[in-house]
């Protein structure tokens, strides 16, 4: 009768086998061969004794017939090993005591057999290479985890060092969590080795342990075996938990050509820089790129774009000038509603958020591309007429380039031009530097911008001097007509320089003459000193204006 080990089975010896029997029916079987005499149970040993067809000697003092030797085998049934196997003469009776068994001969011999330590058993089981019964028999005695890591790993070695490296790698597994990846991997490296380092790094990787390094050999021995199932398994699989750094597989995968897998890692995991950079870098395809950042959330669209946005307006200018007019206004991105559904909940309307860039910070953007910039710059000052000075002044500049590169034939374009730079000086709404627009207009030689902004800035002086300068006779006049109430130094200034020319101006100083005998600005002394230097202002010209 076994015991619970066994479900306390009934066993019956054969010549040709041991059966066990169970309450309802005969169970299995072991093919035991030889005429059994004995059965006993110990400790889920099996005692099997059998006849041997040998016979032992008498001995010279001895008298009688020769005994006949019989064969004591001990079956370890649970883990199917033999542990114990002798000749004995003639057996007759096995018992245990004492936590010992003991085989009672016909030599009037007793034979005491004692089980050895499971440590003991697992030292025989190992120099004999045994390695599967010695797993077996530490875990029937629930042999500590760490224990059997220990035993895994001879396992393996030793599969390796005869050649047998996939039955290696399936132990070197098992050892994962206890035994230092590396010690593994090591032994793997070889391009020979490759689908068993694969098969390791694999396993790693499901239970979680692997590390970046780790990541990227994985990575390379796929791209290297050409196993796009495995790769597209391993990284294609949208709900599949994430096993592995994503940044550092989304870097292999880029490095080794497969653009499309590191795209969607990047994609899915919102690696938004690293997307970014295989589109521009890579594949070269700016408008997705594009489209890409379209949908991301302000902060980061933003970024992106200051990042990103020279090389987006060489490529694809008229959608990027697009998407910054949208993210300088009101920005939202271009996958999610117009309305939040949040905010229309409940009795009151929550107002949205209105998200906007600030313009001046992506003019650096436009450097190469001027028109693109005036339909940016134009479009900021139409929606929010309380742009910064900069966006003006930058608009006033690109007005004012253009003019003094038209073609003389191209009168249109330059008259269009001329009436959008002073529409933007002359709309109260401007927010222009006057100081800056003045140097503009000065170094582009804008004749009515300058005056303009001379004027408004009350700077009658510079506008006589600027008529002055370029001989404008009739204009001088006139400055002085417009502006002489607020300043009537402009006439004597007048007289001056009429004084001071060569040519006929005859007429002119006459008029200026009267000008200053009616408001009485001089007197006649010095109006005589001053024309005494001209030598076509004769007596008669101080005479007709009746100065003196």
């Amino acid at each position: 009768m076994s015991d619970a080990t066994q479900d306390n089975q009934f066993l019956i010896g054969r010549s040709d086998a041991v059966y066990f029997y169970q309450p309802d029916g005969r169970g299995p079987c072991l093919a035991f061969e030889g005429q059994k005499t004995i059965l006993h149970w110990f400790r889920g040993y099996l005692v099997v004794v059998t006849k041997d067809s040998k016979t032992l000697p008498r001995s010279v003092a001895g008298e009688g017939p020769p005994r006949i030797m019989d064969i004591v085998t001990v079956y370890d049934i649970q883990n199917k090993f033999i542990a114990y196997s002798a000749p004995v003469p003639e057996v007759l009776d096995v018992i245990q005591e004492w936590g010992s068994i003991y085989i009672l001969g016909g030599d009037r011999k007793l034979y005491h057999l004692q089980e050895k330590d499971t440590q003991t058993k697992l030292e025989i089981l190992f120099k004999k290479n045994l390695y599967i019964p010695a797993i077996n028999l530490a875990k029937s005695q629930h042999y500590d985890y760490d224990g059997l890591i220990d035993i895994f790993t001879q396992y393996g070695d030793h599969l390796y060092s005869k050649g047998d490296h996939d039955g290696a790698i399936a132990q070197y597994i098992r050892t994962i969590g206890r035994l230092e990846p590396s010690y593994v991997i090591r032994k793997f490296l070889d391009a020979q080795r490759i689908h068993n380092l694969t098969a390791y790094l694999q396993a790693l990787h499901k239970e979680t342990l692997a590390n970046e390094d780790h990541t990227t050999l994985l990575l390379n021995c796929y791209t290297k075996l050409k196993d796009n199932s495995k790769l597209d398994e391993f990284i294609m699989t949208k709900d599949k938990e994430v096993t592995f750094d994503v940044e550092t597989a989304i870097k292999v995968c880029r490095q080794a050509g497969y653009y499309e897998h590191a795209l969607f890692l990047a994609e899915k995991h919102n690696q938004h820089n690293l997307y970014l950079k295989i589109q521009l870098e890579d594949i070269k395809d700016y408008q997705k790129a594009l489209t890409y950042i379209a949908k991301l959330d302000f902060e980061e669209a933003m970024d992106n774009m200051k990042k990103y946005g020279k090389m987006l307006m060489s490529e694809v200018p008229t959608q990027t000038t697009d998407l910054l007019k949208l993210l300088c206004t009101d920005y939202k991105p271009s996958d999610k509603p117009l309305v939040d559904p949040a905010s229309l909940s409940g009795d009151v309307i929550v107002p949205p958020l209105v998200h906007k860039a600030p313009a001046e910070e992506f003019i650096h953007i436009f450097v190469n591309n001027s028109s693109q910039l005036m339909e940016f710059l134009e479009h900021m000052t139409k929606v929010q007429q309380d742009s910064p000075s900069l966006i003006y002044n930058t608009l006033l500049e690109l007005y004012l380039h253009d003019l003094a590169h038209v073609e003389i034939k191209e009168k249109a374009t330059k008259k269009e031009l001329e009436r959008k730079a002073m529409d933007l000086l002359q709309t109260s709404d401007s927010h222009y530097d006057i100081d800056q627009a003045l140097i503009l207009c000065q170094m582009h030689n804008f004749k009515k911008g300058i005056l303009f902004l001379y004027e408004k800035g009350k700077l009658y002086q510079q506008i006589l001097h600027y008529h002055m300068e370029h001989d404008e006779y009739d204009q001088i006049i006139d400055a002085c007509k417009r502006y002489g109430t607020q300043d009537s130094n402009l006439w004597v200034q007048a007289l001056s320089y009429f004084a001071g020319r060569e040519d006929n101006c005859k007429q002119y100083i006459v008029e200026v003459l009267s000008q200053i005998d009616r408001r009485n600005l001089l007197p006649p002394l010095i109006v005589i000193e001053t024309l005494a230097h001209n030598s076509t202002a004769t007596l008669s010209v101080v005479k007709v204006s009746n100065t003196l």
